[in-house]
């Protein structure tokens, strides 16, 4: 198959989809970087007969594009909205379309956004939300609130022709399960549902066979997996998972076996796995994949199990996610392997050796990482004859194929073609020991060397926000690690303890420790990149978002000498008020109010030593925009200094953000670190 394989450069019909590099290779701006994609979000019908994306010709405004893979050629018909941002899009049936939108909200004093999810047809004739409005006599406050919730998708059920799964989200009747037509919008509610359960699955057949409980046992809160018996078809507790002990098991997929299903969990090891469980015994069964360096899922983020919707081998598993340097997926099935390895090898993916120890068990491998680019199937027809291929990484922002056959590889569209990759600086997965031995994962960017040598260089640390998330290999949709790279910064995103993803040790590590041993790891990724004369260690800035940027903070206040400025995008300075809002929440008090204690930064604003960068969102709803505020305040109080900056309309997550407000985040930290980072700048 990989020898037969014949590469067709055909594109779309995306206005500018190829574009030669310019000579030179100049630096891409903040608009390169910020402005929508040409394309992206692409996906094919079950049948294989259409494929559907995002687009933005004006790089402005995302609207839907459809096309027919046998006249890819050809222009495809367009979708937009004068009222809405679109987000996403996908297939419910092979003539129906999934988008889900995005607009601002204002409330009285609350100013936040909204999105929604619609059903529309190929032709964007008829739009109707995912579950339509069935409740006659309502109020005009009932009406309104119905507006602003939504439904959530449980099943598209794949061998139903009309009609799909549907979870009510709406203030009245939340929690009721609902059969929706998706043609003539009719809904049958199939399952009433209640405060305690949530988080329905369908089997392959399409029947309601599990659901969550959140419940409580003598004052403890808890989350019970319950599963339908095989034999009487009555719901019944299988598994109790306490928010204290933070070890969820959770549903990964059903089998064709009614009596097996796969599980999510770690069954008290440091990784997470999939198991077969047997609902009869009540037994779980072996594990049928693990991975000995990295998590299969999380607590929060169950396995994924990747099966066949063909006729032929329905329900077959194909493959299983792995957590390693992406969330990458490890093909089971020979054929899909053959054809990934195939479509690598033709695109011209490569791979390097990293020596790895693992955090959570000491052991030390040699592991293959993608080098510049990685290929990944990520969508294919139910007979999989056609496949969705796309080919990214840290210097290639993306780039979108239709595989037909198994032979035949057409490019449907670049991403970002204005930007020149030589451009940009090269990003890889690294690791470093903390000062008490804790093996940190980090991804490493590094500026072009052709343009800026081989280094010490000024150097960005980039923690990311949760604290419980992780970065991946790829692509920074934000902008942040290549616009600086570019600009001849190095950027290091260290996987802090406190990280989920990369094993129970690691991920618990942080408990508690809040601008403390969480922190000395970003301190101690500083003295490594010093040693290995990445860094240079007069020119280092702390800048993160969301938790990052309360660990900016945090870094301005201790006493270590490290950085030469700190920049905070939406953080919460003020740890109290973070112990009091997860305290107030029944299920946070146990699951992750306990984590949250350590340094408060707002409480030490006084003691800053360096400049301190601070930008917000006005709308806000994650981390008001009050944090920042209190803090500007108090550096302002104790005569320290720094600089305050309000986004109008933007939210705390990236989806609220518009290619403006992307864009200003660029240009306000590359103007601070060039002008108010340290006396004369960085």
């Amino acid at each position: 198959m990989r020898r037969g394989l014949a590469l067709a450069a055909m594109a779309l019909g995306l206005a500018g989809a190829a574009r030669a590099a310019a000579a030179g290779a100049p630096i891409p701006s903040a608009h390169d970087f910020a402005r929508d994609a040409a394309i992206w979000n692409v996906s094919i019908s079950p049948d294989g007969a259409h494929i559907v994306a995002l687009t933005s010709p004006d790089g402005v405004t995302p609207i839907i594009s459809v096309w027919r893979t046998d006249a890819p050629g050809a222009k495809p018909v367009n979708l937009g909205s004068a009222h809405m941002r679109f987000l996403r899009v996908g297939f419910l049936k092979n003539d129906r379309l999934l988008v889900t939108a995005i607009q601002t909200l204002t409330v009285g004093v609350t100013r936040g956004h909204v999105t929604k999810q619609y059903v529309t047809d190929l032709d964007g004739k008829v739009w109707t939300p995912l579950l339509p409005e069935q409740r006659a006599l309502q109020s005009e406050t009932e009406a309104f609130v119905d507006r602003l919730s939504d439904a959530e998708l449980i099943s598209s059920l794949p061998r139903d022709p009309q009609n799909v799964l549907v979870e009510d989200e709406r203030l009245e009747g939340r929690g009721d399960i609902y059969k929706v037509d998706v043609y003539s919008g009719r809904a049958e509610r199939i399952e009433q549902g209640s405060e305690r359960f949530s988080s329905y699955a369908a089997d392959l057949n399409g029947e309601l066979r599990a659901k969550e409980e959140l419940n409580y046992d003598n004052g403890r809160v808890y989350i019970a997996l319950w599963l339908k018996s095989p034999d009487s078809g009555k719901w019944e507790e299988h598994f109790r998972s306490y928010a204290r002990d933070r070890s969820l098991t959770r549903l990964a997929a059903f089998t064709t076996d009614p009596n097996v299903v796969y599980l999510s969990t770690t069954n008290g090891g440091d990784k997470t796995a999939v198991y077969a469980y047997d609902i009869r015994q009540r037994k779980l069964l072996e594990p049928v994949f693990a991975h000995k360096l990295f998590d299969v899922g999380t607590s929060l983020l169950p396995a994924r199990v990747v099966q066949s919707r063909d006729k032929a081998d329905y329900g077959a598993v194909l493959g299983f996610g792995v957590l390693d340097q992406g969330y990458d997926i490890y093909w089971t099935d020979e054929r899909m392997d053959s054809i990934a390895k195939g479509v690598a090898q033709a695109l011209g993916a490569r791979t390097m050796p990293v020596d790895w120890t693992d955090p959570g068990t000491g052991l030390r491998a040699t592991i293959a990482t993608p080098d510049e680019a990685a290929v990944t199937l990520t969508g294919w027809s139910d007979d999989r004859r056609f496949i969705v291929v796309e080919k990214s990484g840290p210097k290639n922002p993306g780039e979108y194929y239709l595989l037909t056959g198994g032979t035949q590889l057409a490019l449907l569209g670049k991403a970002r073609p204005w930007i020149d990759p030589a451009a940009l600086g090269d990003g890889r997965l690294v690791e470093y020991p903390a000062r008490d031995g804790l093996m940190i994962p980090a991804f490493l960017t590094t500026p072009p060397k052709a343009v800026y040598g081989p280094g010490p260089y000024p150097t960005l640390i980039e923690p990311h926000g949760g604290p419980w998330a992780r970065d991946e290999y790829g692509w920074d949709v934000t902008g942040w690690t290549q616009y600086f790279a570019a600009r001849g910064y190095a950027v290091l995103q260290p996987q802090f303890r406190g990280s989920e993803g990369w094993g129970q040790k690691l991920w618990r590590a942080g408990d508690g420790e809040w601008g403390q041993k969480m922190q000395d790891d970003k301190d101690d990724g500083v003295k490594w990149l010093v040693a290995q004369k990445i860094a240079d260690p007069a020119r280092v800035v702390m800048f993160g978002y969301s938790y990052g940027g309360y660990a900016a903070l945090a870094a301005s206040i201790r006493p270590n000498g490290l950085y030469q400025c700190a920049i905070s995008g939406a953080g919460a300075g003020d740890l109290a008020s973070l112990e009091h809002a997860t305290f107030d929440n029944r299920f946070q008090r146990e699951f992750q109010h306990p984590t949250i204690k350590g340094l408060d930064a707002l409480e030490h604003a006084r003691e800053a030593q360096i400049p301190v960068l601070l930008y917000h969102g006005d709308r806000d709803q994650t981390v008001d925009v009050a944090q920042s505020r209190k803090f500007a305040a108090a550096l302002k109080a104790a005569g320290k200094p720094y600089k305050l900056v309000e986004i109008p309309d933007m939210g705390h997550q990236f989806v609220t953000w518009t290619p403006a407000m992307a864009e200003r985040q660029l240009v306000e930290v590359d103007a601070f670190l060039k002008d108010g980072c340290k006396p004369g700048g960085l």
